[in-house]
């Protein structure tokens, strides 16, 4: 962009006379340092080291070089006076501009020459502390001394700023005039940019004592921030083939002693800061200047030579911003603009930028002056980068990033001095005393072993910087580039987080850039740091359910990074217990809340973090330690995750893309697999065998099967493993009334399995029994059944049948149960307790047992005639006139039951009908226990029936019972009841016929007439027909009468 120019003819003749005799007039104005002074400190002799243009003239000048092997003792030497540095005057001088003045220097002040690489404390005063416990203040000189490197005082440094004579207001108003010219776009030349810049910097002078130059300077700033900006615009931005930029950093810098700051404030001034630095860092390197030059020659300059002075300008620019710096604010902007190429992937860009960040931090460290408030918030931020820097595999870097680093402890000692409370200053003597002792302050120190910043550091860093340092080092394990930066990073994380302990801030998003880090890394063993670090985090009790947290965040499955880290987490023993039962907790938070809509996703990501954990097997003894918790945790999410699919889970908003999601993870398939996990690394090899041999994980996984799942595993636990299986009881006996219904169920089919081990037996009855008793009144069959389950084991305990006596009411009631599983537990027990059932509930079980005969679940009617047989045996003698109507009635069912074509049954009837006639002293017929069909043998039929025609009396109400079963579902019954109403008919009493009838008979048997099977046809017709022939027939007994009546009225 072109400068401004006002008038575009020619310039008037006295504007040329005027610049011409202001150019032969300014041979006599002051020189600045930088263009004839002495080199007078450490910092400019190691800036010439590297950039000075000594080598214009070429000559086999020997020239310390401080990226030698003798760098550190060459720091210690000192370099006041050495003959062998020669003035910046002599840098590219014939091309400069001679200027007006009387002949005066003016020196900028850097740093002491006497400063030393290699630092000891000083710790007299620290000594003396010790002596006299009553001097705990921490003075600044104190710090002075710590460092060896003198503290110059503001007045010293700006001695040598103090003018030998004014200059003229005729010259003043010259460079004025000069100045307001360029302005206006009417001098474009490198020699006239040159002049305007020097003029510039020369007229800068006069401000303490002109007030024509502040008022002109003050009023023109916006213009000198524009000019400066176009001037650095105009030169070309790979090359360096004039000195203005070199010269735009000496006018910066001259107005910036005199506190006339032109990068910082408005928006156009940190573009020129921005700008500037540019220009200056993404030069390319000395070696490729030096070849453009030889391909494309500049003329008088020599690019190297010129290089290095425009470096050297550019640093000495940026000491000059901090001279006068009392809130780091200063310091703020430059380490905001210097910080991007800090970390550039280009090694002469990165070279630059710490050479000059070291040379301010070196300035900085002498001329500290520090008042409240501070400005500069990112200590963290850049003891981390320079750290890294010092591991930085171009050695030239890692040397300078070490210097750096030891001028930065020292301003972060002075720092921490302003801001913190007195009484913690003794805390502060004693870190460095610490520090002292390991030698951590030496130069040395830091290059080789950069993680030992973090040692030195992490002292004097309060929580905030103490994060940032972490951030900024996480970050350096993006450098796919230099791997050992990322071996750096690795290692300094480990070193401050261990020492650092807890005093961290802001620990998720720590974990949010590890976590994002871990699949940049490339090195195996700088991700087993990294992993490290955040086991450190886990590990410390006050940030365990905070890291936890965070990390059941993220898409489950695991991608292999955050797997490795479950599975590998570093952590010491007495730890791994803490950090198992955490992650726990978080399962069983989920499992205690009332059932929701949807699972919460915090317990499908606990519960495959458990199962990574256990692949690991890195918490091993934990593992152990916590078996019955975690195993009866797992098989609860296995129940509650039974028949659910993702999209059943309440997944955190944008934490899955619709494509990620796949349809084959279920949350039970983590649940069972995490089971499956934790019985093999707890060595239960035969439990999971059992499991696999019975496809016990399939019953788990099932809807209707999944309690004969538990059921299976605690059975196999309790056979294979006595010591697991009662540490899980005695764990379950506190929780089974915990949590929801599916927490409560598992829990309670778990416990009452181990119910048959004889421990069972010292629990108190308020934990057995009466627990049982609760469930058996629960809504939900389920639990009755499970109750019912834990009365059988628990009544095998003679000791404790006195306690389930007295749930028989309930027990009886459940008889009446839809539930099949129910009434045949129901029975079970029952069997068990029958002989010491009083009389009352015996006779009323009886009834109940009754009506079950002929129930159309096989097993039901099988044992209730079992259990009807076995309450027969045990009523006692005194009471057996009470039942012998309830025995009476039960003989037509269970002889007609006989016929049963389900065989158990058939059997079952036969041996209570035999316990019946027994208890009635009957014997009964051998036809009684035929197996064969009635129908094919009527005659073995109508023996049956004549023994009962004998026994019995009401016989219309025994046809009234058999005449019922004629319409049994089940067809077999219902021949033999028709074939026994026709048989039997005729031992009715006659007497009875005629005051009931055979009506009813009759209708029912014509009903049958019309059944669907021929052969009960046939078989109801012929009842009919001895029904009816029944009633035809007189009595016999009558007619035998007659016959004798008429017989004696016959003549003898």
């Amino acid at each position: 962009m072109p400068l401004p120019y006002r008038g575009r003819g020619s310039r008037p003749a006295g504007s040329r006379v005027a610049s011409t005799s202001f150019s032969r007039a300014t041979a006599d104005l002051p020189r600045r340092a930088g263009r004839g002074a002495p080199w007078s400190s450490h910092a400019q002799r190691l800036t010439r080291q590297r950039h000075s243009s000594e080598q214009v003239l070429p000559g086999p000048e020997s020239q310390a070089d401080f990226r030698s092997g003798n760098w550190l003792q060459e720091h210690a030497g000192g370099d006041a006076g050495d003959s062998r540095l020669t003035p910046r005057a002599e840098m590219g001088s014939k091309h400069r501009l001679p200027c007006v003045a009387s002949g005066y220097q003016v020196v900028i002040p850097c740093a002491s020459g006497s400063d030393s690489g290699s630092v000891d404390l000083q710790l007299s005063n620290l000594e003396d502390t010790e002596k006299c416990p009553s001097c705990l203040e921490l003075t600044d000189s104190d710090i002075s001394d710590i460092f060896g490197l003198p503290r110059e005082s503001r007045t010293d440094s700006f001695r040598h700023l103090t003018h030998q004579g004014p200059l003229g207001q005729t010259t003043v108003e010259k460079l004025i005039e000069f100045i307001q010219e360029f302005f206006n776009g009417e001098l474009k030349s490198e020699l006239e940019k040159l002049t305007f810049l020097r003029s510039l910097s020369s007229l800068s002078r006069t401000l303490p004592y002109d007030e024509t130059t502040e008022s002109f300077i003050h009023s023109h700033t916006a213009d000198i921030v524009h000019t400066l900006n176009m001037l650095v615009q105009e030169e070309p931005q790979r090359f360096l083939f004039s000195p203005v930029l070199q010269e735009v950093f000496v006018t910066i810098a001259d107005l910036s002693y005199q506190d006339v700051h032109l990068l910082f404030g408005s928006e156009d001034r940190v573009d020129l800061f921005s700008l500037i630095t540019k220009s200056i860092i993404t030069l390319p390197s000395v070696k490729t200047l030096t070849h453009l030059q030889e391909i494309m020659p500049s003329g008088s300059y020599n690019s190297e030579c010129l290089y290095r002075q425009t470096f050297q300008a550019f640093s000495e620019m940026l000491q000059s911003l901090v001279v006068k710096d009392p809130h780091l604010e200063n310091l703020d902007n430059i380490f905001t603009h210097m910080d991007p190429w800090l970390q550039s992937i280009k090694d002469h860009e990165r070279e630059r930028a710490v050479a000059s960040m070291t040379q301010v931090l070196k300035c900085l460290s002498r001329h500290l002056d520090l008042k409240l408030p501070l400005q500069f918030q990112r200590l963290g931020h850049l003891v981390a980068l320079m750290a890294l820097l010092c591991g930085d595999p171009l050695k030239e870097v890692a040397e300078e990033a070490a210097e750096g680093t030891h001028y930065l402890l020292h301003i972060t000692l002075r720092l921490k001095y302003i801001t913190q409370d007195t009484k913690n200053h003794r805390s502060l003597r004693r870190a460095m005393k610490t520090c002292q002792e390991l030698e951590l302050y030496n130069i040395k120190q830091f290059y080789s072993c950069p993680f030992k910043i973090a040692q030195v550091f992490e002292v004097f860093l309060n929580s905030n910087e103490l994060c940032q340092f972490v951030m900024t080092t996480l970050d350096g394990l993006k450098n796919l580039k230099h791997p050992c930066t990322q071996q750096s990073a690795g290692e300094l994380l480990i070193t401050l987080v261990k020492n650092a302990e807890s005093r961290f801030e802001k620990v998720p998003e720590i974990m949010g850039v590890i976590c994002s880090q871990l699949s940049l890394i490339s090195q195996p063993r700088v991700r087993h740091q990294v992993i490290t670090t955040a086991s450190l985090f886990i590990s410390r009790p006050k940030y365990t359910d905070i890291v936890i947290n965070h990390l059941l965040c993220h898409p489950v499955p695991y991608d292999r990074y955050l797997a490795e880290f479950w599975r590998t987490l570093e952590v010491e023993l007495p730890s791994t217990t803490w950090i198992l039962w955490r992650l726990l907790r978080k399962l069983q938070k989920c499992h205690n809340v009332p059932t929701q809509e949807k699972m919460a996703y915090v317990a499908v990501a606990a519960t495959d973090a458990l199962y990574e954990v256990f692949v690991g097997n890195r918490l091993r003894a934990a593992t152990f330690r916590l078996f019955p918790q975690l195993l009866m945790t797992l098989l609860i999410q296995v129940h509650h995750s039974v028949g659910l699919t993702m999209s059943d889970v309440a997944i955190p908003r944008g934490l899955y893309t619709e494509q990620e999601v796949s349809s084959e993870v279920t949350p039970v398939c983590f649940a069972i697999q995490a089971t499956k996990t934790l019985l093999l690394r707890t060595q239960c090899w035969q439990e999971f065998n059992i499991m696999e041999k019975h496809k016990g994980w399939t019953l788990l996984a099932g809807k209707d099967c999944h309690l004969q799942g538990i059921s299976l595993l605690a059975n196999a636990l309790l056979e294979r493993n006595h010591l697991l299986a009662h540490k899980v009881m005695y764990l379950l006996v506190p929780l089974l009334n915990r949590g929801n219904d599916k927490h409560k169920l598992t829990s309670a089919a778990f416990f009452v399995e181990l119910l048959q081990s004889p421990l069972s037996r010292r629990l108190p009855s308020i934990y057995s029994v009466a627990r049982l008793k609760d469930w058996l009144q629960h809504g939900n069959n389920l639990f009755k059944i499970v109750a019912l389950k834990g009365l059988c084991y628990l009544i095998r305990h003679r000791e404790m049948r006195e306690d389930i006596n007295s749930l028989l009411p309930c027990i009886v009631d459940l008889l009446c149960e839809t539930d099949e599983k129910i009434v045949l537990l129901a029975i079970q027990i029952l069997l068990q307790l029958v002989r010491t059932m009083d009389f009352p509930t015996l006779a009323a079980m009886m009834r109940t047992l009754f009506s079950l005969f002929g129930d159309v679940r096989p097993d039901v009617h099988h044992f209730s005639m079992t259990l009807f047989g076995a309450c027969i045996k045990s009523v006692k003698h005194t009471d057996k006139k009470s039942i012998e109507n309830q025995v009476l009635g039960s003989l037509v069912p269970l002889l007609l039951y006989t016929q049963d074509e389900n065989y158990a049954i058939a059997e079952e009837s036969r041996r209570v009908l035999t316990i019946c006639a027994q208890f009635l002293k009957w014997k009964l017929p051998q036809e009684v226990y035929c197996k064969g069909p009635w129908y094919i043998q009527p005659s073995e039929v109508g023996t049956i029936c004549k023994f009962f025609g004998k026994k019995c009396k009401g016989k219309v109400n025994i046809l009234a019972q058999t005449l019922m079963f004629s319409k049994n579902a089940k067809l077999p019954i219902r021949r033999a009841a028709v074939l026994f109403v026709g048989l039997f008919s005729k031992y009715m009493d006659h007497n009875e016929v005629k005051m009931k009838g055979t009506d009813w008979i009759e209708d029912d048997l014509r009903d049958l007439l019309n059944d669907p099977e021929p052969s009960l046809r046939i078989i109801a017709s012929q009842a009919l027909f001895r029904v009816q022939k029944v009633e035809a027939d007189p009595d016999p007994g009558q007619t035998v009468c007659g016959w004798r009546k008429l017989l004696r009225c016959l003549p003898t």
